[in-house]
């Protein structure tokens, strides 16, 4: 396996109100920047309206509404709210990510973004190239003097989520599966397994996940994170096999898998992760259970927001469940099917990994 960082991560905010809308449309023209402070693009001024903020996608696109779509959500953040020039451009394979990166430091972008653990090799490339420019990427560790790192032990989250699909499955299966074997995958479904073996062993029952199997560090993969045609074809075999839950942590790839759910006629729910589900993906709202949520938006534009006060620094930030960098969205459509004593034990669990009282293992948790 390549690597993907120094130390692999993922993560979350539900409380983040990820403005999930935003992070589902997508901007006229990739190639051209959005609207700068002095055209009107919003509020803010000072030092902010002269920060230009860059990012690369990763394959899955802006449009994923996943990890790529809450970056570009935490850029226009910071276009409205500080007046900040922004734009992106897309990463169509992983031979993009150098071309891509190279191509921004020429354009005075005051801060690039990376999206994606897949890119910190890139990334480390052009930033010893370009020692002035300032980097962030998400997913991966801080590195040298201008790359900050922005991870997430979304392996917490995870396993709120597994809990909860263990609560409500009817069939006793439950399913996940990954765009790709990468620690800020892996750790998703790690998190998802642990939460229903805890499930399982606090309430006596034998709740089945299929497509994962953390002790072997194995699974079901789609090895892409830009095909709904291969979510869905996951989807329809985990279906089929009786699984009424599934955890897709597959960027685009996922969105066939909440396909593959709207059309079993009620056998189905999707547990999302990254954004909101209900509110990115509002297509398939019928069938999002929840999402494991991960605060890149929120952390994507404080970092932008530090840039502009001059406060740019490569220590790494790390969402956990105690700082709202990930945890479970609402319930949505699905709040009255959620019991009284499933909400509570799930809040209870929350404290109970912040306290240290249940220990995750998941060997892709960030350990910075």
């Amino acid at each position: 396996m390549r690597r993907v960082s120094k130390v692999a991560v993922v993560a979350v905010t539900g409380a983040l109100a990820l403005t999930a809308t935003a992070c589902g449309s997508k901007p006229k023209d990739e190639s051209k920047s959005t609207p700068s402070a002095s055209q009107g693009a919003g509020g803010g001024g000072g030092t902010a309206a002269k920060v230009k903020a860059c990012m690369v996608t990763d394959t899955g696109g802006i449009d994923d509404r996943s990890f790529n779509a809450s970056a570009w959500n935490g850029l226009q953040q910071a276009q409205k709210q500080l007046g900040a020039e922004v734009k992106y451009v897309t990463s169509k394979s992983e031979n993009d990510y150098v071309p891509n990166l190279d191509s921004l430091a020429k354009e005075n972008c005051t801060v690039i973004v990376a999206v994606g653990g897949l890119m910190a090799d890139a990334t480390t490339q052009a930033a010893k190239a370009n020692p002035n420019q300032k980097y962030v990427i998400v997913d991966s560790t801080s590195v040298g003097d201008n790359i900050k790192g922005l991870q997430y032990n979304t392996a917490q989250g995870g396993f709120l989520g597994g809990y909860l699909a263990a609560a409500q499955t009817q069939t006793g299966k439950v399913a996940t599966f990954g765009g790709k074997k990468i620690p800020p995958v892996t750790i998703y479904m790690d998190g998802f397994v642990e939460g229903v073996k805890y499930y399982n062993q606090q309430k006596g029952k034998n709740v089945q996940v299929l497509g994962w199997d953390e002790a072997k560090q194995d699974g079901s993969m789609a090895e892409k994170f830009d095909s709904p045609a291969d979510g869905e074809r996951i989807a329809n075999d985990f279906i089929a096999q009786g699984a009424d839950v599934i955890h897709p942590v597959a960027g685009q790839t996922g969105l066939g898998a909440a396909s593959a759910a709207s059309k079993s006629n009620g056998k189905a729910s999707i547990l999302w992760v990254d954004v909101d589900g209900y509110e990115s993906a509002s297509n398939y709202k019928s069938v999002m259970l929840s999402t494991v949520t991960k605060a890149i938006s929120d952390s994507v534009f404080q970092s932008v927001k530090e840039t502009s006060e001059g406060k740019y620094s490569t220590t790494p930030y790390l969402g956990t469940l105690q700082n709202n960098g990930t945890g479970l969205a609402p319930y949505h459509d699905f709040d009255s099917k959620v019991s009284a004593e499933t909400k509570n034990e799930i809040n209870q669990l929350k404290q109970d990994i912040i306290s240290g009282k249940i220990q995750i293992t998941s060997p892709a948790q960030p350990k910075s």
